[in-house]
């Protein structure tokens, strides 16, 4: 039997206003929010910011339905394997937007992806974006886009193809968001495994620029949110003379090249690689670890940037907490054949790095413990 449901007049008075266009006679894409002549004016807009990534591999140009990339180079090894990585930017993007300034966030896009993937040993050979965005703006996306591109040319990937998305009705006007999917390539004999690693081998840490793309929501909420858009561009001392909204944007850095650099030149020395993302140094470096060792840190070896002590002071945060929320300072942890640490860190002082003995490899169960209690801000940066 059919289930007959009546609607009161009073119901229907409570019901959702119709939209103006319900009952006209056709309905066009962009009456419905999606203007696709404004799509078209973006991928004009980014065309050059692409090809300017292009690495000989690249087959064809921007505009197909996918992108094409030779694995020629995989023909020269043993056992050729792709590695692969998907990340975003998560909550940074919101001080991006309540900012204006959208340059810097695609660095971090690519930053978090081709990161991920050199911790295996690979080398970045493409890259894919997709940019969702609640209303598109053919200048606003390019500027997102360029930051793709520079972040790729710092990673030596090529931005082969992406998505521009815009969600009318799901997504505010100027609210959008970014993910990223980064492959690269590795011969087994030369990947970098935790299986590696030995009682005895040494941390070599990399500065990160600062917060990096983790830990925002806790960083926005203690210092952005209820700032007006002057605390937010004054220059503090303590910021050491940067404004809160240049010190929160500060771009990821990206260790491809440097880090790449050295694992041709000292072959074997370098173990294994952590990239230290969310849930900071305790959470990331342990991933990094066999089952039958430790990684025991030194408190008070590398100095803290400012923001990082900023944020933890305004959030009241122990140690403990701040060395699993942030970087606090590392972007990056080799784990070093000890008779070969210096000619490692040698090697990356050549390629621009300023390195830190962070600390060794001890028995244990695959962990991460630290010395010295207390003394994580004592090291004063030079």
């Amino acid at each position: 039997m059919t289930e007959r449901i009546t609607v009161s007049a009073a119901q229907q008075n409570d019901g959702p206003s119709m939209p103006s266009w319900v009952n006209e006679d056709s309905l066009t894409y962009a009456q419905a929010g999606v203007d696709t002549a404004e799509g078209a004016r973006a991928v004009d807009a980014i065309k050059g910011v692409v090809r300017d990534t292009y690495r000989p591999e690249v087959v064809g140009d921007i505009g197909g339905f996918g992108g094409l990339f030779s694995i020629g180079a995989a023909k020269d090894m043993v056992d050729p394997l792709l590695v692969s990585g998907t990340d975003g930017v998560g909550t940074k993007l919101k001080v991006a937007q309540i900012a204006g300034e959208h340059g810097t966030v695609g660095i971090d896009l690519v930053a978090m992806c081709a990161n991920d993937i050199l911790a295996t040993g690979a080398e970045p050979l493409f890259f894919l974006d997709y940019v969702a965005i609640g209303k598109l703006k053919a200048e606003a996306v390019a500027e997102i886009v360029k930051g793709i591109g520079e972040g790729c040319k710092q990673a030596g990937c090529a931005l082969i193809g992406g998505e521009m998305a815009e969600h009318p009705g799901v997504m505010d006007p100027d609210d959008y968001d970014l993910s990223g999917f980064c492959v690269g390539l590795v011969d087994r004999a030369a990947m970098l495994d935790p299986a590696a690693v030995r009682e005895g081998d040494v941390l070599v840490g990399l500065a990160s620029s600062g917060l990096h793309s983790n830990g925002y929501s806790l960083a926005r909420k203690v210092c952005v949110e209820g700032k007006t858009h002057y605390e937010l561009r004054i220059e503090r001392e303590e910021l050491g003379g940067r404004s809160l909204q240049d010190a929160l944007l500060e771009p990821t850095r990206i260790y491809v090249k440097p880090v790449r650099a050295v694992l041709d030149a000292c072959e074997g020395a370098v173990h294994a690689l952590a990239h230290i993302t969310g849930g900071g140094i305790s959470e990331n470096l342990d991933r990094a670890l066999p089952k039958n060792v430790d990684a025991q840190v030194d408190l008070g070896t590398w100095p803290i940037p400012p923001i990082a002590k900023f944020v933890c002071d305004a959030a009241h945060l122990d140690e403990a907490e701040a060395l699993k929320t942030f970087n606090m300072g590392l972007g990056m942890v080799l784990i070093v054949d000890a008779a070969r640490a210096g000619e490692v860190e040698d090697a990356l002082s050549q390629a621009g790095e300023k390195t830190f003995r962070v600390g060794s490899i001890v028995a244990g169960d695959g962990k991460v413990r630290y010395a010295n209690d207390g003394k994580l801000y004592s090291c004063e940066a030079e």
